[in-house]
């Protein structure tokens, strides 16, 4: 999801090659000198580590909280949340904006520097949810009518800070995440209501309750296809860190352990910093982080990186788990999976 710091969106990183004028959809996709790094064989049985990644449009401010919507044939979308747009991605389209304004609605007031939506997936009965920096609120859209129902944007009558990322629950709990990323003066922020980031739950009864508020950067969150273990990660320089929360009976957690630890790659000045986590069917979790996706077992091995260059903010896996889609930087790219 957004980075902790300025500075990461405005990096961009060699490949000049990609320098296409104006463009942002390719007519076909043009394949980039990155890839896939191997380091468990266990890779293998998740993609090919000879597959190519590919880009599939660019020239965004900060590709963002991609999801695929598997209705009319199949299409990807992806925020800019500083642009204040949704894009929508499909093969035969290509990209083109979807929603805009696609978080806060009115003018833009001083010292809000993320004005649109983040972190976005879907509910069960297909409507999108998005993480809305701008309105500062967890917001629920349709994506027929475009109708937008806000379904929290307080926590114990102060709001929140800027909800980042989001995953949902079988049960309809919504986990989010709510750093000072959208705020231009960050935790400094005169905007600011809440003196804590913090990692939330809200209910199906619309109850909010905090899950974690110990941390100084919570960013992207995903669940164990079980729900039973939640993970988060902290783009922290510090602590570069992804966490899983055993969780109880009642969606809380009872338990946390660090699941991935990226100090490595980050200690070898790779590109990107922990960011968005997405899971698949069989357990894997695909988490941004420096170099790339660090694609991990659900036990927390390592398998393998996906790399585009560039830092990847979020991931997710669309066409029928045959494709993990990749907002990385200006970019929207691709690469194969064996899954579907």
């Amino acid at each position: 999801m957004s980075g902790a710091h300025a500075a990461r969106r405005d990096v961009l990183i060699g490949m000049g090659a990609l320098a296409l004028a104006g463009s942002r959809a390719f007519a076909q996709p043009v394949a980039i000198p990155a890839g896939v790094t191997r380091i468990d064989p266990a890779l293998d049985r998740i993609l090919d580590p000879a597959a190519q990644v590919e880009v599939l449009s660019r020239g965004y401010g900060w590709a963002e909280g991609p999801v695929w919507v598997p209705q009319e044939g199949g299409y990807l979308l992806f925020s800019d949340p500083r642009a204040n747009i949704v894009h929508r991605w499909d093969e035969k389209g290509g990209a083109r904006p979807f929603l805009q304004p696609s978080g806060l609605q009115g003018p833009v007031p001083e010292g809000v520097r993320e004005a649109g939506a983040n972190g976005m997936r879907l509910d069960s009965s297909g409507r999108l949810v998005i993480a809305d920096s701008g309105t500062r609120a967890i917001v629920r859209i349709d994506l027929r009518t475009k109708k937008r129902t806000i379904l929290a944007d307080r926590f114990e009558g102060k709001r929140f800070n800027s909800p980042n990322d989001l995953v949902l629950a079988a049960d309809g709990a919504i986990y989010f995440t709510d750093p000072p990323y959208g705020l231009t003066a960050g935790d400094t922020s005169p905007l600011r209501e809440l003196d804590f980031n913090g990692v939330f739950r809200l209910a199906p009864d619309s109850t909010v309750s905090v899950i974690d508020r110990s941390h100084s950067r919570p960013n992207g969150i995903a669940l164990s296809p079980d729900g039973r273990t939640l993970y988060l990660a902290l783009s922290d320089l510090k602590q570069p860190h992804v966490l899983a929360y055993a969780l109880g009976a009642k969606g809380m957690p009872t338990d946390m352990r660090v699941f991935r630890d990226m100090a490595a790659q980050r200690d070898q000045h790779l590109p990107g910093q922990p960011d968005g986590i997405k899971t698949d069917a069989m357990g894997h979790v695909f988490a941004a982080g420096p170099g790339g996706i660090h694609v991990c077992s659900p036990e927390g091995t390592l398998l393998g990186i996906v790399a585009t260059g560039k830092p990847i903010a979020n991931c997710c896996i669309g066409n029928g788990g045959k494709t993990l889609f990749l907002t990385s930087s200006d970019m929207l790219c691709r690469v194969a999976l064996r899954g579907g």
